[in-house]
């Protein structure tokens, strides 16, 4: 059984969402949690949550640099490195040909480029020490088609691939590698516009209503972060979350011209509804 008590941890993206449920579930079981996000102060607030041990962190996963002095301050203050989770993300939602190449830009430097600036902070220092974990927080969305996000669901894609390979190169190093594909959760993510700072696209659709209609109702976060810590104490591999995403990713891996179907026929419903 894994003991999470005394484990120096880093979660990214940790101000809100997942990273904050992940944060506050590791703390309770006696994590040391150093708790990053692109928004301070949110990473402040997060960490008071956890408690004594805890520490906060300003962190934007776009720069590599960055990503590098916060694991190194991790180790510095915790004496190692025992888990480093890599969830800061973000989505961008639109029909395809209605996007700009910036858009697919940002998500690939947050959602792709910032997982490997984690994985090359974390990982060569778990090496050295013989032991450690990297948990790369992935979708649903990088293990079938999600139309309406295909920058989103290529950059899950890619972390996907990322994960599953370096979980082969890390065992016989001591180093456990497990990706995190949820289904849609309950978090702020599911209903935030597309970046301010981007063009906007002319229309864009409801992704709760839409995602909803794909695979199920969004997924309490707090559950679904304790329903993970028991996967990975598992060690599973590719943890699919909740029970009914499992069953769509299976029924996908069977029998892909019917997922395929059921998302066609969505985007026909979404794109008569608005006329």
């Amino acid at each position: 059984m894994v003991s999470w008590k005394d484990q120096v941890v880093l979660v990214t993206g940790a101000g809100s969402g997942i990273g904050k449920a992940l944060s506050l579930a590791l703390a309770k079981r006696g994590a040391r949690v150093t708790v990053t996000d692109i928004d301070g102060a949110a990473a402040e607030r997060v960490a008071a949550e956890c408690g004594a041990g805890a520490r906060a962190a300003q962190l934007d996963v776009r720069d590599a640099a960055a990503v590098e002095r916060e694991v190194q301050a991790c180790v510095h203050a915790g004496g190692r490195i025992d888990v480093m989770v890599n969830n800061a993300g973000m989505g961008v939602g639109g029909e395809t040909y209605q996007l700009e190449v910036a858009h697919f830009d940002r998500v690939l430097d947050v959602n792709v480029r910032g997982v490997v600036h984690g994985v090359m902070a974390a990982y060569p220092r778990m090496v050295k020490q013989g032991s450690g974990r990297i948990v790369n927080v992935a979708s649903l969305a990088g293990l079938g088609p999600a139309p309406f996000l295909t920058a989103y669901s290529m950059s899950k894609h890619a972390v996907v691939g990322l994960s599953t390979s370096l979980r082969a190169e890390g065992a016989a190093l001591g180093v456990r590698v497990n990706v995190l594909c949820p289904a849609a959760i309950e978090t702020p993510l599911l209903d935030a516009d597309n970046p301010s700072d981007l063009p906007k696209p002319p229309w864009r659709p409801d992704l709760r209503a839409f995602l909803t209609k794909l695979a199920g109702p969004p997924y309490p976060v707090d559950r679904l972060a304790d329903d993970a810590l028991a996967a990975l104490a598992r060690n599973e591999s590719v943890i699919v979350l909740p029970g009914r995403a499992r069953a769509l990713w299976r029924l996908g891996r069977v029998a892909p011209w019917l997922v395929e179907k059921g998302s066609t026929d969505a985007v026909a419903e979404v794109r008569k509804r608005r006329g």
